[in-house]
């Protein structure tokens, strides 16, 4: 089942069919990144290897293609940033897997899983530094800043995340910024880079940022949603998997606002006994406040905003895919 089972959004360009346009330059992407990879010490290109072949449709590679393209960028330098992106990508799927102590990733047992906590830590630690590493060599100032203030967020929000653990306190202004931190800074990121290849306005440049951030935040509520309502086999992963880690997401939030007295009590005693107890009922309490349907609601508001900021770019194939991405974002199986 896809997610907005009950929203309506334009007709855009399938994900599909963007991704064909722009296969080529995403082969080349996997080429590059296959070469940040490549290290004398075996095990770094064998993981690399392995979460490559386990799928994922490198949406942030992509993200920053089509914002180079929007910006009028004609050179190759966009293959190298986006290769840089998934990198860092790789690496925080990497250690947020080790910090999970996750078992599954995208339905294939997890990196550390098959070589254990200390290796994984490892690679991460090598894919994050050299891809920082390789961003310093294009000599490009604001580009360095981009891509190192996305991985300074990025461990930011996870630490965040970590301190609100089985917090039923959290609210919906904090669970935003873990968010925009853990997932919206590196979209946003990638956007950025995009208009600072084509040399666009400092205007255009944030507009172009902002969709990234905006789009990026409804991809992580999107997920976060999908935890309470897809199906375990489709969407990799354990369902209610978030609850089970003591992390208080959009559902769930919104569903202890609208709970009564008792109920938001029962809520908190879920929420902190961590046995997996009681998670059924989580799930009646979500259909009987129709949590999921306001979790959506909320995330098509801000799809809106994401769109809105591409309003002073002419129209295009490029902005259509943006805003093609943006839909796909919360319409999506997972």
């Amino acid at each position: 089942m896809t997610i907005e089972n009950t929203q309506s959004c334009k007709q855009r360009r399938p994900l599909q069919e963007i991704l064909e346009f722009y296969s080529e330059r995403l082969r080349l992407v996997e080429l590059r990144m296959k070469e940040l990879f490549r290290n004398k010490a075996p095990v770094i290109p064998l993981i690399g290897q392995y979460i490559s072949a386990s799928g994922g449709k490198r949406l942030r590679p992509l993200f920053h293609l089509i914002s180079a393209d929007i910006a009028g960028y004609e050179g190759d330098a966009d293959i190298e940033v986006a290769g840089i992106i998934e990198s860092i990508h790789t690496a925080s799927l990497l250690h947020d897997d080790v910090v999970d102590m996750a078992e599954l990733r995208r339905g294939k047992p997890s990196a550390n899983l098959v070589w254990g906590n200390q290796i994984v830590v490892l690679v991460g630690d090598f894919l994050y530094s050299n891809a920082l590493r390789t961003a310093v060599m294009l000599r490009n100032q604001k580009i360095m800043e981009a891509l190192s203030g996305a991985t300074t967020l990025m461990t930011e929000g996870e630490l965040l995340q970590l301190n609100k653990v089985g917090d039923p306190e959290i609210t919906e202004a904090e669970y935003r910024e873990i968010i925009s931190a853990k997932t919206g800074a590196l979209i946003s990121a990638a956007c950025r880079t995009g208009a600072v290849l084509g040399g666009l306005p400092e205007a255009q440049e944030k507009a172009l940022a902002n969709f990234g951030m905006k789009t990026g935040m409804v991809f992580q509520m999107a997920d976060d949603i999908l935890d309470y309502m897809a199906d375990e086999k489709e969407l990799g992963k354990k369902l209610c998997k978030d609850l089970e880690e003591g992390k208080i997401t959009l559902p769930l939030l919104l569903l202890f606002s609208e709970a009564g007295e008792d109920e938001r009590s029962e809520i908190k005693k879920i929420i902190t006994d961590f046995s997996g107890a009681g998670f059924s009922r989580i799930l009646d309490l979500l259909r009987k406040y129709k949590a999921i349907d306001l979790s959506l609601k909320k995330a098509r508001t801000l799809i809106d905003e994401a769109g809105a900021e591409l309003s002073g770019f002419p129209d295009s194939r490029a902005k259509e895919a943006l805003l093609a991405l943006a839909d796909y974002s919360m319409n999506r199986e997972k």
